[in-house]
């Protein structure tokens, strides 16, 4: 088991790191109880140049700000005021370059997680979707800035790996505008896995 190094984030690349981001193990503890879970659905966002990006255009705002941050931080920001939704912060300083996280097979903490999420007799929905994970997992906003060096969050190599065949790129969700950011593949899952959210394809 590896903590993933902060260049890993730093690179400006970030289809790639999306991609080789599947495979991983997103973890954090929390009042010293552990959840976890693999990494089976990203998303990569590229501002200023990408439509869905929440800094198109160059746009910088209170909610946005951590965007500009270095690779390796943690993003978070809330969805219809309702889901907190965990990104990564990729690339160089003010780059605005973030990874969505959409879906984990959780693998650690899952009755924790059952209580957080309110679930007991369907595990494959404890961590399907971007806000189904983070409340899984006890995240929220409190936790934007986070960095991924620490002890609180982070994300290990474990030696799972899925081969290009296994993965799938396709276009992100949401995406409710014109043009094409609206299509471009930039959303990784792990074919028929059934923890992937939905829509699967």
């Amino acid at each position: 088991m590896k903590k993933l190094s902060a260049d890993f984030f730093q690179r400006e690349d970030t289809l790639t790191i999306a991609r080789e981001l599947i495979g991983k193990v997103l973890i954090n503890n929390i009042d010293d109880q552990l959840t976890g879970g693999i990494i089976i659905e990203t998303e990569a966002y590229q501002g200023p140049l990408d439509r869905g990006s929440h800094a198109f255009g160059g746009k910088r705002t209170a909610r946005n700000e951590m965007m500009y941050n270095r690779g390796g931080l943690i993003y978070m920001y809330i969805c219809y005021g309702i889901h907190d939704m965990i990104n990564i912060v990729t690339g160089n300083q003010d780059s605005s370059h973030a990874i969505l996280i959409r879906a984990l097979q959780p693998t650690q903490g899952l009755d924790l997680m059952r209580e957080r999420r309110n679930i007991f007799t369907n595990d494959k929905r404890l961590c399907q979707g971007p806000g189904a994970l983070s409340k899984a997992m006890g995240l929220n906003k409190t936790h934007n800035g986070v960095d991924l060096q620490d002890d609180l969050i982070w994300i290990e190599d474990q030696n799972i790996s899925f081969s290009d065949d296994e993965v799938l790129a396709t276009a992100r969700v949401g995406m409710n505008f014109d043009g094409p950011y609206k299509t471009i593949p930039w959303r990784f899952l792990v074919k028929d896995n059934k923890y992937v959210s939905k829509p699967n394809y």
